[in-house]
């Protein structure tokens, strides 16, 4: 596979007094992602009030599927570059706010019942709201990562941070709302209520930072250079450029294809401590959310300049199929706690760091005008390994 020659295309970069962008881009990062890290770190939950459901797997395939159908329409249809971004990123917020307030409004409604007693139809609205907030994520994702894809570097690499960072702030907030309640029914419902209305409140101050990206002096020069060299996105341009960029795409699609058919579905359901019980699953994800913080954020210090490499890497995370089955069939000193974490926090540390290294070099790879589109194109097949490492997931259960 030959290497991938950088473009040196960046725009002049406008001073960023008090890295104000680069905060406010870390920050809506973190939004992007943070109603997905908030529906699976609830396991303990959505596990007791829907026992036989398979919550972990049909949320995966429920909220990745509709975020890829964003993206397609994106692909698909011109129209949608015609959409301000501000419009774009204040619609998926709102849609975010709306779905993450379901479960808790579901609870109020019902609340002659007992907890694992639910109304009719509340699975199905359960679901629905996943699908809504997939929606979202397609719609704020997409358009993010395809402006970031046109400034410097330091952008695209502070959102994939801040993405990670929604794992770490919601695991501790799970952890805050779930210890300081007893572990009763009732406790369980308070600590969850309080911690959507917290996850709710962030993505409600992401909105008034989705507006005040807009005025920035960097994403004004990104504006200006939209109207310069405007590239309408149709199908026949999305693969022109995915031909052009088609080893860091394979790449990506592999990452996710590995990490969602392992995370969140195989660690939340599949395995069980008869030390940590219930609080298993929440330490096992808080220990990967970690991990994927610390391998995205390395690429502000460090980025290899060969893409050949990262997409080799990326490849060379098959092998974590046979060490999960290892660590689930295998000797019994191995299907313990500690060779568990240590295989999670892998995980999330190769996700995180070869995530970030491709994504930002993909775009850099390109002519400056199909930088964004470069960019759509990553989160696409970052999408489809999504969606496919989310129905593989299923085959763990066999």
């Amino acid at each position: 596979m030959e290497a991938v020659k950088l473009v040196s295309t960046d725009p002049s970069e406008r001073q960023d007094t008090y890295r104000v962008a680069y905060i406010i881009h870390f920050l809506l990062g973190a939004g992007n992602l943070l109603p997905w890290n908030a529906l699976i770190t609830a396991v303990d939950y959505f596990a007791y009030l829907y026992p036989n459901k398979h919550i972990e797997k049909v949320f995966s395939v429920a909220y990745m599927m509709s975020s890829v159908l964003v993206l397609l329409v994106m692909i698909s249809w011109g129209g949608w570059s015609k959409t301000t971004l501000r419009l774009r990123m204040n619609l998926g917020f709102s849609m975010f706010v709306m779905s993450l307030m379901v479960a808790p409004v579901i609870d109020w409604t019902s609340s002659g019942t007992k907890l694992n007693e639910r109304p009719s139809g509340a699975y199905g609205m359960t679901v629905a709201a996943v699908v809504i907030c997939g929606l979202a994520d397609g719609l704020v994702g997409g358009s993010l990562i395809g402006s970031a894809g046109k400034l410097p570097k330091q952008y695209m690499q502070a959102v994939f941070a801040g993405t990670a960072s929604s794992g770490i702030i919601i695991s501790i907030l799970r952890i805050i709302t779930k210890a300081s309640l007893p572990q009763t029914p009732k406790g369980l419902k308070i600590s969850a209520h309080l911690y959507f209305m917290v996850a709710t409140i962030f993505l409600l101050c992401c909105i008034v930072f989705s507006n005040l990206q807009h005025k920035l002096p960097v994403m004004q020069h990104y504006v200006q250079t939209v109207h310069e060299e405007s590239t309408l996105c149709t199908g026949t341009k999305f693969w022109a450029v995915a031909g052009k960029i088609k080893g860091p795409a394979f790449g990506i699609f592999i990452i996710y294809i590995v990490t969602l058919s392992i995370f969140p579905g195989f660690i939340a359901e599949d395995l069980e401590s008869k030390i940590l019980r219930d609080w298993y699953p929440i330490l096992l994800i808080t220990v990967y959310n970690l991990a994927d913080l610390m391998g995205k954020s390395l690429t502000a210090f460090y980025v290899p300049q060969s893409i050949t490499k990262a997409i080799w890497a990326a490849t060379s995370r098959l092998l974590f199929y046979p060490l999960f089955v290892i660590s689930l069939h295998g000797p019994k000193c191995l299907r313990t706690e500690v060779p568990m974490v240590v295989l999670t926090f892998l995980l999330g540390f190769t996700n995180g760091y070869i995530t970030s290294v491709l994504m930002i070099l993909a775009p850099k790879s390109v002519p400056f005008s199909e930088s964004e589109l470069s960019a759509i194109v990553m989160t696409a097949f970052l999408g489809f390994g999504l969606v496919g490492g989310s129905v593989l997931g299923w085959f763990w259960i066999l």
